[in-house]
């Protein structure tokens, strides 16, 4: 699950998605390295990471004047969704003392709040810093160390794929000039309505500020596709999750319906709620955490394998396990301790049993299920690292009891210890703002050829 509300931005009092390539501030992408392995080793590339173009500064393209400054749009500049993305420019990012965002080419740190600044999201670029970094995923594996040390209750420290367009759009929409290099097009299964801009138009027609986040709200349209959540964790739960929907690619949702809003969150293009593995919510509560059998004090290696029915390249996707190593340990994924679901990876019979047992609509198997993931990767998927936290649902789905008012002694309500009343936005910025967490080592490979 992966709230769509929730990444609230401020950048030089602005928090949107624009399309014209703005100069006022230089755009240099800081280094990250990502290796690629086989059975004989492993061979790093030098890649980078780009801000997504919501947190960026956005503009008149002749002048500084902001397209949109809290959550209102700037009416004389835009006017509508055409004209406005024509009108404005998304300019370069200061990574580190805007953002929090410190990279040193092997380590990503990403802080929760910086100065205004809240949250981030990023996604890998190729070493031409022209394109996103495509990955398939089949048959193969993919690891990456992590320090969650730093992330309490109701921070989310995120690593995932999307269906993203490889240039961001840029060469499918014309009203799109800034591209992957400035982290434009960007898309989830939560067909996320505060992107400003999609598919080059703004999202300016029926524009709503947000009630509870001064620099966010929402507008007609929303941005859909396939994710999968390799990692949406903090130091008190963790969860590995597929989300897949019935339209290949980056698709606008343009009604309640179709954006899977409210009572029609079942009959949107996507599969909201997902097939989650949490640990803690299959009954494991003594598998991850401060001090557990994968202990959050300190970092770990998290690898999650896709496996195929016919186990090449090529074939369909038929399961997702995961493992750990920490401390030179194998940790194999912690078992269903839940009556009625066995096993201790994502497969089809492992969803529709826990659908049934934890009560929940099975809108994954409708659209799909881990097939349809599969057939995402066959088109290539974007790597995005966020920090975030949840103003639609204070995180509760991930680290504690959700719903909050729900009867704790029914299977799959408790997600983590997190108490019911966590989570706030406004608590967790003010307590906990310096929150972190550091992603390292990532590599992709052949089945067991990354932590060996």
């Amino acid at each position: 699950m992966h709230s769509a509300t929730a990444l609230a931005a401020l950048g030089f009092g602005a928090s949107v998605l624009a399309q014209q390539a703005g100069t006022l501030t230089t755009e240099t992408h800081p280094s990250m390295s990502l290796s690629r392995c086989t059975s004989d080793g492993c061979v790093a590339e030098d890649d980078s990471i780009v801000l997504d173009a919501n947190w960026r500064w956005t503009h008149d393209t002749d002048s500084s004047t902001n397209c949109y400054t809290g959550n209102t749009w700037d009416s004389s500049l835009c006017p509508d969704g055409t004209t406005c993305a024509q009108n404005c420019a998304v300019d370069g990012a200061d990574y580190e003392s805007t953002y929090g965002i410190v990279s040193d080419g092997g380590a990503l740190t990403l802080t929760l709040k910086t100065g205004d600044n809240v949250g981030s999201r990023v996604y890998l670029l190729g070493p031409e810093s022209e394109n996103y970094v495509k990955f398939d995923l089949r048959n193969k594996e993919f690891a990456f160390d992590v320090d969650v040390s730093n992330m309490p209750c109701g921070v989310n420290g995120a690593l995932y794929f999307v269906e993203m367009d490889r240039d961001g759009g840029m060469s499918e929409y014309e009203n799109n000039k800034a591209g992957a290099k400035y982290g434009t097009g960007y898309c989830d299964a939560q067909c996320p309505q505060d992107i400003k801009f999609i598919n080059g138009i703004a999202n300016v027609d029926g524009w709503t500020p947000s009630t509870g986040d001064a620099n966010s709200g929402t507008g007609s349209r929303g941005s859909c596709c396939n994710e999968m959540d390799i990692w949406e964790a903090n130091k008190v739960s963790t969860a590995v999750t597929p989300h897949v929907c019935n339209k290949s690619g980056q698709t606008a949702c343009t009604s309640n319906s179709t954006c899977g809003v409210g009572d029609a969150r079942y009959d949107g293009v996507c599969d909201k709620d997902g097939c989650d593995f949490n640990p803690y919510r299959m009954g494991n509560e003594s598998f991850y955490g401060d001090g557990k059998i994968v202990d959050t004090s300190s970092k770990f290696t998290v690898v999650t394998q896709f496996i195929t029915g016919d186990s090449t390249d090529t074939g369909d996707l038929t399961e997702i396990r995961r493992l750990y190593k920490q401390n030179g340990n194998v940790i194999q994924q912690a078992t269903s301790d839940i009556s009625g679901v066995s096993g201790n990876s994502i497969t089809d019979d492992f969803c529709k049993a826990q659908k049934t047992a934890f009560n929940d609509t099975d809108s994954f198997e409708s659209r799909g299920g881990v097939a349809a993931m599969g057939d995402a990767f066959s088109r290539g998927m974007v790597l995005v690292m966020s920090i975030w936290d949840d103003y639609a649902a204070d995180m509760l789905w991930l680290d504690a009891p959700y719903p909050a008012d729900a009867d704790t002694s029914k299977a799959g309500v408790v997600r983590g210890t997190c108490a019911a009343d966590s989570g706030v936005p406004a608590t967790v910025e003010s307590d906990s703002g310096d929150a972190s967490v550091i992603f390292s080592n990532l590599k992709v490979g052949a089945l067991n050829s990354t932590y060996s």
